[in-house]
């Protein structure tokens, strides 16, 4: 009776939650899909897309590097680099204008020491730390009858919290420069392409609010549970 009720449970925190991230990634994969076959105007792949947005950004000590993976592009400030997945780089499609944009908007963050990335760059430590014990430790306070050792877990757990709202104005702003980078340097022409990047920018975006969800209803999930304990207690 009480597994029943403990599935149920989760299941009325998670389910909503869960069932955006899979529209989100769904909305991701139709959006890259569609543009990924429309050739943007200039014919420029994404690589020569990345040296030149960089160059009207000011950004020319920036590296391009080629990733595995699909969808697999990011910026890494570590060492100023701009990763591109095969499938971008070598693309002249609309979608790859959006995501090199995207990716170069992250790094003028940097450059500009942007205060939300700064945050999320330096918590990633923590954050990776907590994810994975936070689970287990708030495990062991419920199985031990250890209210205080719970709590631990789930503050340990509350950083992926953290990190996913840090990371929502970190994307959103890094997507509104991409839109301005494109526009200023002169490589989004056409109402096709303004609608192409625009819909690869926003399924992106709703991928982020998804995680952020996520990791709110399962710390509201461990709050309830830690609740209910306490008042059998």
């Amino acid at each position: 009776m009480y597994g029943l009720m403990f599935n149920s449970t989760y299941l009325l925190f998670a389910l909503p939650a869960l069932l955006l991230g899979l529209y989100a990634q769904a909305r991701v994969r139709s959006a890259y899909g569609r543009y990924q076959k429309v050739r943007n105007r200039h014919n420029i792949t994404g690589y020569e897309a990345a040296r030149r947005i960089l160059m009207v950004a000011g950004l020319s000590g920036v590296m391009i590097q080629e990733t595995p993976g699909q969808l697999s592009d990011h910026y890494d400030p570590r060492d100023k680099s701009l990763h591109l997945s095969a499938g971008v780089a070598r693309s002249p499609s609309v979608a790859a204008l959006g995501i090199v944009a995207h990716e170069i908007g992250h790094a003028m963050q940097d450059a500009e020491a942007y205060a939300p990335l700064r945050v999320r760059t330096g918590i990633v430590p923590v954050v990776q730390i907590g994810s994975w014990l936070g689970p287990i430790v708030f495990l062991l306070g419920m199985l031990f009858q250890t209210p205080n050792l719970a709590v631990v877990g789930l503050v340990l757990f509350s950083l992926t919290a953290v990190f996913a709202l840090v990371t929502l104005p970190v994307e959103y702003n890094a997507s509104a420069r991409a839109t301005r980078l494109l526009a200023t340097s002169g490589l989004v022409v056409s109402e096709e392409e303004e609608q192409g990047v625009r819909a690869v920018l926003n399924a992106a975006a709703l991928t982020y609010l998804a995680a952020a969800i996520q990791a709110i209803s399962t710390i509201l999930y461990y709050v309830f549970l830690l609740g209910g304990f306490r008042r059998r207690d």
